[in-house]
């Protein structure tokens, strides 16, 4: 099986300095944020579209947008179990000659005015596992601008090496399968994955990852880590940026 992923471009986690933090935050010239009216569940929800036109997503959580707006993954955002439950359809425009990479800040202006969210940024020690760059070096390299492959078996993935990093996190919660007519999905708690390869630029490249019954997804993607990019995952702990979500309305307003 063939699974493309493109994931949204994003920009290091709390990235935003003092200086920007005291300045005004761009926001989107047009903005719409409704409860969708079909909830899908996790095993299909959180689809995020965004470009230098726009922000969009169907039946997404709120949680979701808080990690895109902070640019953290799902574990990093603590906050009263609804973040995850309810689930809303978002349709936003962006100025012109406001570049992409400002859509995260324009998040956290829509988050804070139709949502009421308010929050606090704070570091916790947690186990993390560290993406790195293996002994011999990667085996990838960046993607020419504007060239994009179709590329080949298994996974196929177009983003940089924090993206993968979130990609992984959702993969390795992935448990053991028992039953080959039974297939698994994603759940429980994630362990955050640190992109510490030092990699820049945006990656194509496809990994063939072949779980085996009584194998978890971590096992069989340390193991293609390894063998066909380059990279090695490491398990530790370390202190951790999170974002705690201190209150926020589950009916956004200002439509």
């Amino acid at each position: 099986m063939r699974l493309s992923l493109v994931m949204p471009l994003l920009i290091p986690v709390f990235a935003i300095t003092v200086a920007q933090a005291q300045t005004t935050q761009p926001s989107f010239e047009v903005a719409s944020v409704r409860p969708s009216q079909h909830e899908v569940g996790p095993d299909y929800n959180n689809q995020i579209a965004d470009s230098a036109a726009g922000f969009s997503g169907r039946n997404i959580t709120l949680r979701r947008l808080v990690a895109e707006a902070w640019q953290c993954q799902l574990d990093q955002v603590i906050g009263p179990s609804w973040l995850d439950q309810n689930e809303y359809d978002i349709t936003a425009r962006v100025p012109e000659g406001v570049s992409k990479e400002q859509i995260p800040f324009m998040l956290r202006s829509l988050l804070s005015s139709r949502f009421g969210l308010k929050e606090h940024s704070e570091t916790r020690p947690m186990r993390v596992y560290a993406l790195m760059v293996g002994q011999g070096g990667a085996r990838i390299h960046p993607a020419s601008p504007g060239n994009t492959t179709n590329g080949g078996a298994g996974v196929h993935f177009h983003g940089d090496m924090r993206q993968f990093a979130d990609l992984l996190a959702i993969q390795f919660s992935i448990p053991a399968a028992d039953n080959p007519n039974v297939p698994v999905r994603a759940g429980g708690s994630r362990i955050p994955v640190l992109d510490k390869t030092g990699l820049q630029g945006i990656y194509e490249f496809s990994v063939d990852v072949r779980p085996e019954l009584g194998t978890d997804a971590f096992t069989a993607w340390k193991r293609a880590l390894e063998d066909q990019l380059g990279l090695k995952i490491e398990s530790r702990k370390d202190d951790v940026a999170v974002v705690i979500v201190d209150s926020a309305e589950k009916i956004p307003t200002g439509n």
